[in-house]
């Protein structure tokens, strides 16, 4: 059968089968825990650095003396491949571990762990395992700029823009993320998606919608009960080229704010993306990639006194009429505007490491 390579999102190359049923995978024993159900063992089987036969790292890897406070989920953004064996398990992280260190020039793998789709859980960077058994202090990752101290990295394989994550991993998942809960102390709504803190669309617009049902189902594992609001986390939203509508149109006017051109006609054009990445490199963005999301929203959205006759407070009103909300505050400020721009919830928590560049 013919081997067909793909090159992701993230850019790293991985092999597949160019045709293939869908094969039985075997899940760790505590991830087959009811749906809700407490654990009732000492953790996840979480496979080593070792056992996937990883390289060596090139450098030191960094540990702070602290205990990370939340959990970013991610997707490779590869394949949905039906090749869920532990052997594709393992080749999943040699080909995000070789392209982390051999074109990204990290010293290892980015992300913390690493969940297959056969539900294998591999350990990502090494000493992540050890360190979180011991529970106290925190391996410094490079999955996300200013979350790498403060924050668990995933990575999820598969994309999941409209397609759901596979039981298996979904298990797996939610258990691993109860058990790193449970290390640190970390409560179950501290769980984020990278598109909260970067503009990217990382996890994907499904997995990063179930993300209010994993709260809940990890609170489940760990005999905790969290609902409705609880589960709910403020947010920005994800604006990309082919997106319309007041949103939209609210970011043109606040584009303008800052002193960027943009046509205010709530379409997200290829000229609109160009002027958000414009704006990102201005404001200093990792990766100016012309998409709105987490990382640019919270320094766009500058806190804007109402009828000040400026581009930000046509914004607000854009939102406000479009969403006929009739209370808004004198001052608008990134609560307000999350709420105009209805992706209100729970306070997120804001945390930012002292990491530098990713390493």
């Amino acid at each position: 059968m013919a081997r067909r390579l793909s090159v992701t999102r993230r850019g790293f190359v991985l092999g597949g089968l160019s045709a293939g049923a869908l094969l039985a995978f075997g899940s760790p024993a505590w991830a087959s825990a009811p749906t809700g159900g407490p654990l009732t063992d000492a953790g996840p089987d979480i496979i080593d650095c070792a056992g996937w036969a990883a390289r060596p790292n090139s450098d030191i890897v960094p540990i702070w003396n602290q205990r990370p406070v939340k959990i970013l989920v991610h997707h490779t953004a590869s394949a949905n491949q039906a090749d869920v064996g532990r052997g594709a398990a393992d080749g999943l992280a040699r080909a995000i571990q070789n392209f982390h260190m051999d074109v990204r020039g990290w010293l290892d793998t980015g992300q913390h762990f690493t969940i297959s789709r056969g539900g294998f859980v591999l350990e990502g960077r090494h000493r992540s395992l050890e360190v979180l058994r011991l529970g106290k202090r925190q391996v410094e990752g490079a999955h996300c700029t200013g979350q790498n101290v403060v924050a668990v990295g995933i990575e999820n394989e598969g994309t999941y823009i409209d397609q759901d994550p596979p039981q298996a991993l979904w298990e797996s998942l939610r258990t691993t993320c109860a058990y790193i809960c449970t290390q640190y102390g970390i409560a179950p709504t501290e769980l984020y998606g990278h598109r909260d803190f970067k503009n990217t669309a990382c996890p994907g617009d499904r997995l990063y919608g179930m993300l209010p049902q994993l709260r809940s189902e990890v609170a489940g594992l760990l005999g905790q009960r969290v609902e409705g609001a609880q589960t709910q986390k403020a947010s920005w939203p994800l604006l990309q080229p082919g997106d319309a509508g007041d949103t939209v149109l609210a970011a043109q006017y606040l584009l303008r704010d800052a002193g960027v051109p943009v046509a205010t006609d709530g379409r997200f054009t290829p000229a609109m993306a160009d002027a958000v990445r414009r704006y990102q490199v201005t404001t200093g963005a990792e990766d100016p990639n012309g998409i709105l999301g987490g990382e640019s929203w919270p320094v766009l959205a500058r806190t804007v006194t109402r009828g000040d006759g400026s581009d930000a407070d046509r914004a607000v009103d854009t939102l406000a009429a479009g969403r006929n909300v009739e209370a808004v505050p004198d001052e608008v400020d990134h609560p307000a505007w999350q709420r105009l721009l209805g992706t209100t919830g729970t306070p997120t928590n804001t945390a930012v490491d002292p990491e530098g560049p990713p390493r």
